[in-house]
Formats: structure tokens, sequence, C-alpha cells
């Protein structure tokens, strides 16, 4: 049974409302990471549901690895220390551990590369001078950013077929191109 005496009303009723998503909004220091760990906690311990069956988005890692720990003492046994059991984590690292769980579905391996913008910069710079082009018309930062907008439905109207072929090599030579 999990101890539930040390929270306030208002977050005892949080950790204990019924099956389906829960969204708690509340001010810094209100203990919202006590109730989301707790949460959890009741799931795992009071209701049965498996860890694996929960996910838990915050904002910074340091809160992420806190409510594992957190929930891995209220819960001895649940398995919610053991990596890959419990979904808690920053809005990036879920949404990337998601990505690599199911790269294969998207026709991708589970070792893709995610650029930051200096990595973008650095490749595009890389397949202009490969492709010898002149970065006074368009910078690398204009071709990343072009890049980045998707397909050219979704960009302006091109001014010629020569920028238009500039800016595919461009593009083909950035996808083609593995990370160094």
């Amino acid at each position: 049974m999990i101890d539930l005496t040390g929270l306030n009303p208002q977050q005892r009723d949080a950790v204990t409302h019924g099956e389906g998503p829960l969204l708690v909004l509340a001010g810094a220091g209100s203990g919202k990471t006590r109730v989301i760990t707790y949460r959890i906690a009741w799931l795992i311990g009071e209701l049965g549901v498996h860890p694996t069956n929960i996910l838990a988005v915050t904002f910074t890692n340091k809160a992420a690895s806190e409510m594992v720990s957190r929930v891995g003492h209220l819960v001895p046994g649940s398995g919610a220390r053991a990596h890959g059991s419990l979904w808690i984590g920053t809005f990036h690292s879920t949404s990337l551990r998601m990505l690599r769980r199911y790269a294969d579905r998207l026709g991708y391996t589970k070792s893709f590369a995610v650029y930051d913008t200096s990595d973008q910069l650095t490749l595009v710079r890389r397949c202009m001078r490969e492709l010898q082009m002149n970065d006074e018309a368009f910078t690398p930062r204009r071709r990343a950013n072009r890049r980045s907008r998707g397909s050219p439905s979704r960009t302006r109207p091109v001014r010629s077929a020569r920028s238009w072929r500039s800016r595919s090599a461009t593009t083909r030579a950035a996808a083609e191109r593995p990370r160094r």
C-alpha cells in the first residue's frame, strides 16, 4: 500500500484519480514532480498497471531521473529502476526513444543521427564545397533553413531551373552523406 499521508488533499486527489490520462498544472515548487511520482507508484502498486504502460513527460533530465528513482523507492520490486521499463523523460528524450524503438517501421535504422544547428551547417558547407557551389547567393545557413522547411511545394516559387538544380543537388548531397 502506498502511503499518501504526506500529500495535501489536492495532491492526493490527483494521485488517486481514476483511470485514464491526467494533466498536472501547477506553479513552481508546488509538488508537481512529487504528485506525478506518487501517481505512477499508485498506478503500479495499487492498480496493477505494468510500468511499460506508463508515459510521464517532464521538462528536465534531472526531474525525470528523480522520478524514476522515487518510483523505485515507493514501489520496490516493480522493475521501475530497470532500464527501459518506465517511459519517463523529457519531451526530446522520450520522442527520440520512440523514434529509435520504431525506426524500422519508418524505414530507418536505430542508429540514425539527430543533427543540431551546428551539425547541419557543417554538413551543408561540406556539400556545397564538394558540389563547388558559390555560397554568396545562398549562404550555408540559408540552404540549411530551406532544407529544414521541407518540400519545395511549401517554399517560395523557384526563379530558375538552374537555381532549382543547385538546391536539389545540395539536398541530395546532404541526405546521402553519412555523418563523420
